[in-house]
């Protein structure tokens, strides 16, 4: 089958993923009023469609945080990604490195940061989350910087976890409740259940084996959940800054006054984001409030992040002020689909979007992108 749209992905995924993991990359928080809002703000913006201009020798390229890129997406943190597929984050890695763009590896992920380290051969992004055990954050730092990692992404939207329904009503809360649908389900996809038994990675590989008081599932949940951290503040990103001492990257803003204090504590970038509508529910969309941040800290990059399902949404991003995007679901359906090939497929189908309309816009090089492609947009109202 030719998967032409990341929808098309997106079905197949259902088909190869065990419900519950499906349902965990696609749903958001409470009424999923922000997750959907997430999409459907960008088809309040349309394009300047401009004709007779010269349009050969197109390009997708370019720098994030002063590497270049084959186009401006990152692959977005994505937890329990090893869940999708066996071996997930090695997989998607591999792919991102392949296809010429950066990787993201998450603090929850199944395979650890030197199990990706020693399956690739580019450096990758590693995103944290501040937890209470300080020591054991200092200790992830670390790691990252052993495996050469070349940013850090700080995720500063976590301090609690928002009630995601079909997380709970899936089995997957803590303690994780084993329910008959979900055996029943896990026996629809024998291939699934065939690659993850012969997987050794099939727990949070950047915790387990680091915690002492850790000895199975059960407290292994319990411990990452009582590690969000509701005293996070700024003076906690700062050290965080002195502990890494390389390029940081803040995730989670979606306020003015929060993206100034991202710049004062040191971010090299920030990224315009409501996790994804898995947060706050009724915050409003990151499109719509990505004018604003970009008018805020006019001289940081500014990345962007949520709701992105085509390669028009990109381009709506870098038209609206982001310097470049992160995928999540985009790439994550590809990886349950496919695998390896899947997250270039994603990629591929999300480059061709971009480059066929940035052209029918009447740009030959990315770079060159701004408002002016840009015919109605009601939230340049805001800037």
């Amino acid at each position: 089958m030719e998967y032409l749209t990341i929808d098309d992905l997106k079905n197949e995924a259902r088909k190869k993923v065990p419900k519950a993991f499906h349902e965990y990359v696609l749903s958001g928080s409470w009424t999923e009023s922000t997750l959907r809002d997430n999409s459907n703000d960008f088809k309040k913006i349309s394009f300047r469609q401009r004709v007779a201009v010269d349009i050969s020798n197109r390009s997708t390229r370019k720098s994030l945080l002063g590497t270049d890129y084959k186009m401006p997406v990152a692959l977005a943190p994505v937890g329990l990604l090893g869940m999708q597929k066996a071996n997930g984050e090695i997989l998607a890695a591999q792919a991102a490195e392949s296809f010429g763009v950066p990787f993201t590896l998450s603090t929850m992920s199944i395979c650890s940061i030197e199990e990706v380290a020693r399956n690739t051969s580019k450096p990758f992004w590693f995103q944290l989350y501040v937890m209470r055990d300080h020591d054991f954050a200092k200790r992830l730092v670390e790691r990252a910087k052993a495996a050469e990692c070349s940013a850090l992404v700080l995720t500063l939207d976590l301090q609690i976890l928002g009630q995601r329904h079909a997380d709970i009503r899936n089995g997957l809360s803590v303690p994780i409740k084993i329910k008959m649908s979900n055996v029943f389900d896990l026996i629809s996809k024998p291939n699934w259940c065939f690659e993850m038994v012969r997987s050794k990675n099939r727990t949070f590989g950047n915790i387990m084996g680091h915690v002492k008081d850790i000895k199975n599932l059960t407290s292994l949940t319990k411990w990452v959940q009582s590690q969000f951290d509701p005293k996070l503040n700024w003076d906690d990103v700062r050290r965080i800054k002195d502990w890494w001492g390389g390029k940081l990257i803040i995730k989670g803003i979606m306020d003015p006054d929060d993206a100034k204090m991202a710049q004062k504590c040191g971010a090299d970038a920030l990224v315009v984001s409501n996790h994804g509508g898995r947060q706050l529910d009724g915050v409003n969309s990151s499109i719509s409030t990505l004018p604003q941040i970009k008018k805020a800290v006019s001289d940081i990059d500014v990345l962007f992040d949520g709701g992105i399902s085509s390669g028009q949404d990109i381009l709506k991003a870098i038209a609206l002020g982001a310097v470049g995007v992160m995928i999540g679901r985009s790439f994550v359906y590809g990886l349950s689909a496919k695998g390896k090939k899947g997250v270039i497929n994603a990629l591929e189908i999300l480059n061709k979007e971009l480059d066929m309309t940035m052209a029918l816009c009447g740009r030959r090089d990315i770079k060159d992108v701004g408002r002016d492609i840009i015919k109605d947009c009601p939230f340049f109202e805001k800037n």
